[in-house]
């Protein structure tokens, strides 16, 4: 079983893709997390690692192929911002979700997340998706605002990680 788990930082990707994980006792791949630790190694933080992205394709292409391995082995919620489309443009049969909120309250859980002021969020917010959307179009003709790849598409703005969990869940057993 491959279920697939994308949306811009703040949504709540990271809390229910380890609640589904849990519930359908799969393994839980963070291509987030991957990527975080690439910038660290580089001694950057995301908003340069990401407009580093942009001018040096290895780092993106690097990342995405080796979620992409991961995804075919299956067994898996594969959580990344590209997750459904790499099991689309691997052909790979999988549960694809993609989970949103309001800029404000997306903005409001990074500031929590990462201890600073909800307005440096919201803008570090908005860089971040303008450099992702930069780089998918680039490299591989992706549209992030395409949700046609998945399943589900979730707003989280006010459903509960367990509720958004329910759904996916119920998604994964039609």
């Amino acid at each position: 079983m491959l279920v697939t788990i994308s949306g811009p930082p703040g949504a709540g990707t990271s809390t229910v893709a380890k609640l589904v994980a849990a519930r359908l006792g799969l393994e839980r791949v963070d291509g987030g997390s991957v990527f975080r630790q690439m910038a660290a190694e580089r001694g950057l933080d995301l908003v340069a690692f990401s407009s580093l992205a942009e001018r040096d394709t290895t780092i993106d292409v690097a990342l995405d192929e080796r979620l992409a391995a991961r995804a075919r082995s299956g067994a898996v919620v594969l959580e990344s911002r590209l997750a459904g489309w790499i099991a689309r443009n691997e052909g790979l049969p999988a549960t694809t979700v993609w989970i949103d909120a309001d800029e404000g309250e997306r903005a409001r859980r990074v500031a929590v997340r990462d201890g600073i002021d909800p307005a440096a969020a919201a803008a570090a917010n908005r860089r971040r998706n303008d450099s992702e959307r930069l780089r998918y179009r680039t490299y591989y003709g992706i549209d992030l605002g395409d949700r046609s790849v998945y399943d589900l598409v979730l707003d989280s703005t006010s459903r509960s990680p367990e509720e958004l969990t329910e759904s996916i869940v119920a998604a994964t057993t039609r």
